[in-house]
């Protein structure tokens, strides 16, 4: 079932590139996190945005879930003088293009990465409730069973994210 069909109100269609720092030591990517700059370039509102993230991995036993710490910055450039002063170094940058749908009080994101980095678009799906989680797997023809709690890198395969 395609999404506008099941009420689902599209929220956002932009163009990003994430910038991923980490220290020297990979210490934030051996403890399961990292800390970003995400610039954001939004379709819809003709407009960009900025931000600094820290995100950690807390769980992926039934779902994945994630620690995000974020704030939106008005330079990105003074955003990634802060984390270099910090110590932490530019590990990889990842250009993408997302679409959100809002559904109930869930968001479903699909993202089509550079296809050096991941060669199929996938759906993330953020939501705080199972219900939900499983009628909105349903409305896009899948189980529960398709699903997966693993990381991007994970599916990738890769040995270690950067």
């Amino acid at each position: 079932m395609r999404l506008s069909n099941a009420a689902a109100l599209k929220v956002k269609m932009e163009n990003q590139t994430n910038y991923i720092y980490d220290f020297e030591d990979r210490k934030l990517i051996k403890g399961r996190g990292y800390a970003r700059i995400r610039i954001v370039e939004d379709l819809i509102h003709n407009s960009n945005h900025f931000y600094m993230t820290t995100k950690k991995l807390l769980s992926q036993k039934k779902y994945k879930v994630m620690e995000e710490n974020e704030t939106e910055i008005s330079d990105w450039k003074a955003g990634k003088k802060i984390f270099e002063s910090l110590g932490l170094k530019l590990l990889q940058s990842i250009s993408k293009y997302r679409e959100s749908y809002k559904y109930k009080d869930s968001l479903i994101e699909i993202d089509i990465n550079d296809r050096s980095f991941c060669p199929f678009a996938y759906v993330e799906i953020e939501t705080k409730n199972d219900s939900e989680l499983v009628e909105i797997v349903d409305l896009l023809g899948y189980s529960i069973k398709d699903t997966t709690s693993k990381t991007i890198y994970e599916i990738l395969h890769k040995d270690t994210q950067f």
